[in-house]
């Protein structure tokens, strides 16, 4: 439903915004999700300026970066299905900007910090999650009256650098095997389950028992990446598996620490030690997802089935595989020859 001039939100907090005696617009948060507050502040502060005097606005306090992200985790980790995975993101950026009160975090500031990333090495699609997550910090403060809104309109013009995460590696059918023999035997079924479902490292290591239904042949996720929830085919390779993974007592997990009937937090170390020892190279966890997927369209599933499958949110996530299946755009050629053959000939040699 559309509000009237000078009234918007931002999140779910009404603002106004209005001329001020000096001509220039003002912007203010109302600090309450109700219209009706919004209207009645609006109207405050205009007859105030009719009336030739200035808006007595309350000042925000002047907060740093450590406070506001103190208070922006706690709001997260309730709201915030992937709390855990940004909480590092957001160390690394408290690190940085700490101490700084937020009003001085300029565009030159953070290009500044985003040159001192790409020195020490960072890709790329790394810093531009940094600079993403500092700008929704700060579009939550704003949000919740911790700084003014001028400072997220400048902020939105630092510009985020040419995305390098278009990477595609995955392994061919032989390497797979490879990899997985050289896995150490607890870690193996982690690596079954990833090369025969693309699921996610974390959604692997936090599989519960409650989650896998053998009956009916498939995994159901519930808390995925992008908020929806999949369910995903057990093949026969991944059912022994399953079949033969041990149930610890009190243990809700498949694949857990047995030390700590906890999930491993990263199986960097197993996974790397099994890359190394199977010769192969140039390789991250999330490959196998792209394994699973690549290996979809060489054998000639549609993408769409495959976007479904991997829980892209759009088909054009997915059409980063479409170059691996040729044999479409030549079955597609095939097709017009055939519906057209013979349609351009009058029994003579030449027809053009």
């Amino acid at each position: 439903m559309a509000t009237q001039k000078g009234i918007y939100k931002r999140g779910n907090i009404y603002w106004i915004c209005y001329v001020g005696l000096d001509g220039t617009i003002h912007r203010e948060s109302t600090g309450s999700r109700k219209l009706k507050d919004a209207q009645v502040l609006l109207t405050t502060r205009r007859n105030a300026v009719l009336e030739g005097k200035a808006p007595e606005v309350k000042r925000i306090v002047n907060h740093t970066f450590r406070e506001m992200a103190e208070k922006y985790i706690e709001w997260m980790k309730v709201r915030h299905k992937s709390a855990g995975l940004k909480m590092y993101l957001i160390q690394q950026l408290v690190d940085a900007f700490g101490n700084l009160p937020l009003r001085r975090l300029t565009p030159p500031l953070v290009s500044e910090h985003q040159t001192g990333y790409l020195a020490k090495g960072l890709k790329n699609s790394s810093i531009n999650k940094k600079i993403s997550l500092l700008k929704a910090m700060i579009a939550w403060s704003v949000e919740n009256s911790m700084v003014e809104q001028d400072v997220l309109d400048k902020l939105k013009r630092v510009k985020m650098l040419k995305d390098d995460s278009k990477r595609l590696r995955y392994l061919a059918v032989d390497e797979s095997k490879a990899l997985v023999a050289a896995c150490e035997p607890y870690f193996r079924p982690v690596i079954i389950t990833a090369l025969t479902t693309g699921m996610r490292k974390r959604e692997i290591l936090k599989l519960r028992w409650d989650q896998v239904d053998l009956e009916h042949g498939f995994i159901l996720l519930v808390e995925t990446k992008n908020g929806e929830g999949r369910q995903i085919p057990i093949v026969p390779e991944l059912r022994k598996v399953l079949d033969s993974q041990p149930r610890l007592e009190g243990c809700p997990y498949v694949f857990p620490n047995t030390k700590t009937m906890m999930p491993f937090w990263s199986g960097d170390k197993p996974f790397a030690n099994a890359l190394n020892k199977a010769g192969i190279t140039d390789f991250h966890f999330h490959d196998l997802r792209h394994t699973y997927a690549s290996h979809l369209v060489m054998s000639g599933i549609d993408l769409t089935t495959v976007m479904h499958l991997m829980s892209h949110k759009s088909i054009k996530m997915t059409l980063r595989y479409a170059h691996l299946a040729p044999s479409h755009k030549v079955k597609a050629v095939a097709a017009i020859e055939e519906k057209f053959q013979g349609m351009f000939q009058d029994g003579s040699e030449d027809v053009l």
